[in-house]
């Protein structure tokens, strides 16, 4: 196979689950053009990799948006024009796919020696970088140690690495598009100035959320955002819609429009090098910055955006210790309760439009700023999006007041054993961290078992006072759950009398702690010495 016939339209190359009733005998991988005509009987990707799935999103939520024509707000509604294809249709139009392919095929090959497009790339970067220092595939991959980095999934070294697949390395080049770190990279020369300091990824450290229907067709189509009136598909471009590569010397463009933010703003620039004996086959890559200077605005629909102490705009971190329901209330309602001042993912504001059964799908990569890769983050909600404020007003406080609940007896419970390991111990600086790390081990499981248990038993349809929610019972559960678990953790010092003394002193924080007396009033000099 000659190195620039793997296009990514034609090419299995995305994992996929078919849906139920989908012939037994289809493939687990297909490209960009079977996943589009297709998306109706296909029920979700199979990617593994929570970033990557979430990166491989925004070029299908693109294309859908291309396909459809939804990519304008015009003409008619736009909410209209695509509920009916939806309902009407039931499936992406196979002469927009048909035309859309025609036009840019020609801009997803993976290799390019001829044009010099590979997709997602820069070929530019073969003469601009040292090809002697280039990053390598064990860098390129994301799960793998490259250098002197410590091995967690597997071994391999740099010197001999196992080549991915370019199906592997493909979906990787999304994840340092998205994600890559910030900081010193391979170093690129250009216009006689050499430097080797990228800036982070648009989507790195943060969660991102999405909708999730069925099918791929309805998650496709229920992630979309209507455009503004003025965005102009000739003007909101795709990188590879581009006629020209941008200038790396040059400040970024602002992406004008959703296609734009969906794909554009990446801050590093990448090269594939296919393996000489097996095209299937990548050997090496460049990794490096794509701009020299200034930043594209972080401006992402599938995150919760809040506030800062200091006034700063900034997206809800991934943490793969925390449970995806103690953020419904920020999916869900158009302003949550809390000082974070949260802003729901705009795609909710849509979403529902398409279907009430829609679940919530977060995927994201808990990492620091720079260097340092922690965890992947992938959670689903069940049925969800029926409840949104707008949907189901009557069932905000419910679902603000749960999680509420759920996150003050987990603090209070964390405080409690922390106090009793202390007084045990007789040192008010004594670490508690093991004692707190075991409780909330304990507790967070079944405090989201309660919490969605009471979820599914919410009224949205206003036909139910209250929408049957119980905030006394609610309060009950929450506490018995942290008090159990403070019970269990602290039992194994009971045995002794300052033991259970201290277990006994420190149980009333799960309660909210001793109130502190108000200060009595001053005497008015007036009534002094009456």
């Amino acid at each position: 196979m000659p190195t620039n016939a793997y296009n990514l339209f034609d090419e299995p190359w995305i994992p996929i689950r078919w849906a139920p009733g989908a012939p037994s005998d289809r493939a687990e991988l297909v490209g960009l053009r079977e996943l589009l005509l297709h998306s109706h009987d296909i029920a979700t990707l199979a990617v593994a990799d929570p970033p990557a799935h979430s990166a491989l999103l925004r070029i299908l939520y693109a294309l859908t948006a291309r396909v459809t024509a939804l990519d304008e707000a015009g003409p008619g509604d736009w909410g209209m024009r695509r509920v009916s294809i939806l309902d009407d249709a039931g499936q992406l139009p196979r002469d927009g796919i048909d035309a859309y392919i025609d036009a840019y095929r020609h801009r997803f090959f993976v290799y390019d020696p001829e044009q010099g497009r590979p997709w997602m790339q820069d070929a530019r970067l073969v003469e601009q970088c040292d090809t002697g220092n280039t990053a390598g595939v064990n860098k390129l991959i994301v799960t793998r140690p490259a250098g002197n980095t410590h091995a967690w999934f597997r071994h391999g070294s740099d010197a001999r690495p196992d080549l991915p697949t370019t199906a592997d390395a493909v979906l990787n080049l999304l994840v340092w598009h998205y994600y890559g770190p910030s900081g010193r990279c391979s170093a690129r020369e250009v216009n006689g100035v050499k430097s080797a300091s990228a800036t982070a990824g648009p989507l790195r450290t943060a969660l991102s959320y999405h909708p999730e229907g069925t099918t791929l067709f309805a998650t496709l189509l229920a992630g979309l955002v209507r455009p503004e009136q003025t965005v102009r598909r000739e003007e909101d471009r795709c990188p590879w819609e581009q006629e020209e590569l941008p200038d790396p010397d040059q400040t970024p463009p602002v992406p004008v429009g959703p296609c734009g933010r969906l794909t554009a703003c990446s801050q590093h620039a990448l090269l594939l090098v296919p393996d000489d004996s097996s095209p299937q086959l990548v050997s090496d890559a460049y990794i490096t910055w794509a701009y020299r200077k200034g930043r594209i605005p972080r401006d992402d629909n599938y995150l919760i955006w809040q506030i800062s102490q200091q006034g700063n705009r900034y997206p809800r971190p991934a943490d793969a210790q925390r449970a995806l329901w103690r953020d419904l209330d920020a999916l869900l309602l158009k302003e949550p309760p809390g000082t974070s001042q949260a802003r729901r993912p705009q795609v909710f504001e849509y979403a529902s439009e398409v279907s009430e059964d829609l679940r919530v799908r977060a995927l994201g990569f808990e990492q620091e700023g720079q260097a340092k890769d922690i965890q992947f983050v992938d959670a689903a909600t069940p049925p969800v999006l029926g409840f949104v404020e707008e949907q189901a007003p009557a069932t905000a406080p419910a679902v603000a007041l749960m999680r509420q609940l759920g996150e003050m007896y987990g603090r209070r419970l964390e405080r409690a054993v922390k106090r009793a390991w202390a007084e045990y111990t007789g040192d008010a600086k004594a670490n508690g961290d093991t004692w707190a790390a075991e409780a909330t081990a304990r507790y967070w499981p079944g405090a989201e078992a309660e919490f969605w248990n009471r979820f599914r038993l919410l009224d949205h349809t206003g036909r139910v006072p209250d929408t049957g929610f119980d905030q006394s019972e609610a309060r009950t559960a929450f506490i018995r759950l942290a008090t159990d678990a403070y019970e269990t953790v602290t039992a194994s010092i009971t045995r002794t009398q300052r033991g259970a003394k201290a277990v006994s002193n420190a149980r009333i924080e799960l309660f909210g702690g001793t109130r502190k007396k108000p200060a009595p009033s001053p005497v008015p000099a007036a009534q002094e010495g009456t």
